[in-house]
């Protein structure tokens, strides 16, 4: 025989418990003379069996059921589902918990909080001390809050080499220059890289031009192209983010953005920067779009990751009249201006994977490469010229 106490110790169970259970009638204690209540060996092995039933998920009341008659395997089924389902659940947390510990990939998580809610993500990152430009170089490239040095160590290494940072070509720019109603007198460029469209506006009769870009390297290398041809006055740089842009609403007659918008995200990016622009102003905005109804598996799946908001030409029109703007004109990037990219790419990618193989930032650009590659005129650049209404 058992005092409460005794068997409480045994299966580590608190009094409180105990009396619970003998009330449910699980157990049945007997009062001696002197007022203590005892407890069976029975009583203590129905106890281990419910506490062993218990280990394979099943509910107290459950257990009560089992002890008095035939378990149903039914039931055994469902329970069985239940604790599967928070198995998976418990590892998917563990593997979080892991990946914020950097012992594994944070990929696949920076990728499906971006689609739910990708403010917060930009803000979480800045909490996690992330500067802007760097939460932005993570939330479109490295993917991966662990990895991001050397990620983007890696691809700066890649595209130091480059001219150009994205499919364009002059022959483009200009066009585009052209269909305006008038040559641009204060111009704002978003995005504007090395500056390759920017000395073609200063070429072509733009009296001020302001370039935008948040990587300051970028920019240095390009006012030495700019104090070279003498344009210095033409031509003020400024480092900024594209999404807080230093300047007081309606200070430029065009807004030029090439190749840019996705990252605020072309919705934004239209309403954000018709502020910027005087009555009446003109965009010039540029963005990858589908150019065919039901593009290839492959294709989406890729695209999917990198830019999961790619839309189609007539979605993006229908966008550009919801924020205001009446379409002038739009037209697709020649063949020229995809090739001004890639092959330089191609090869700069070749020349560095022997020192480079492994790396992320590689392997992601030569998928990116290989979605070109094989692109069959399912996904182009779309040139839209939009006028504030």
């Amino acid at each position: 025989m058992y005092k409460i106490s005794q068997l409480g110790e045994l299966l580590g169970l608190s009094r409180t418990t105990l009396l619970y259970y003998e009330k449910l009638g699980l157990i049945r204690g007997q009062r001696l003379a002197n007022g203590y209540r005892t407890y069976s060996d029975n009583d203590l092995q129905r106890l281990r069996l419910i506490q062993k039933l218990q280990a394979g998920g099943l509910t107290l009341k459950e257990c009560q059921a089992c002890l008095e008659e035939k378990v149903e395997r039914e039931m055994l089924v469902q329970r069985l589902a239940q604790l599967d389902k928070e198995i998976e659940e418990k590892q998917q947390s563990r593997h979080l918990l892991a990946a914020l510990l950097g012992e594994t990939p944070l990929t696949s998580w920076h990728e499906s909080l971006d689609e739910v809610a990708p403010d917060a993500h930009l803000e979480w990152l800045k909490k996690q001390g992330f500067d802007e430009k760097q939460a932005l170089h993570l939330k479109w490239l490295s993917k991966d809050m662990n990895t991001h040095e050397q990620y983007m160590a890696d691809f700066f290494r890649v595209f130091s080499q480059l001219e150009r940072w994205g499919p364009g070509s002059s022959k483009d720019t200009l066009k585009a220059l052209s269909l305006l109603p008038n040559t641009p007198q204060h111009l704002l460029e978003i995005g504007c890289g090395k500056g390759l469209s920017t000395l073609l506006f200063a070429e072509n009769g733009v009296n001020q031009i302001t370039a935008v870009d948040n990587e300051q390297s970028a920019l240095d290398d390009f006012m030495q192209h700019v104090s070279e041809k003498g344009f210095q006055q033409q031509i003020r740089p400024v480092c900024a983010d594209m999404a807080n842009l230093p300047f007081e609403p309606q200070s430029f007659d065009t807004v030029w953005a090439e190749g840019s918008a996705y990252i605020m995200g072309v919705e934004k990016a239209l309403l954000a920067w018709r502020r910027m622009l005087k009555p009446g102003g003109i965009l010039v905005v540029s963005d990858l779009v589908w150019s065919v109804e039901e593009p290839s598996a492959v294709q989406r799946q890729f695209w999917a990751k990198e830019y999961p908001d790619m839309a189609s030409v007539k979605s993006r029109l229908a966008l550009a009249k919801k924020a205001g703007f009446k379409v002038l004109d739009h037209f697709c990037l020649s063949d020229e201006a995809w090739h001004n990219y890639y092959d330089p790419l191609a090869d700069t990618l070749a020349e560095l994977q022997p020192e480079l193989s492994g790396s992320a930032a590689i392997n992601d650009l030569e998928r990116e490469l290989s979605a070109f590659n094989s692109r069959n005129g399912e996904f182009d650049y779309q040139v839209f010229i939009l006028q504030l209404s």
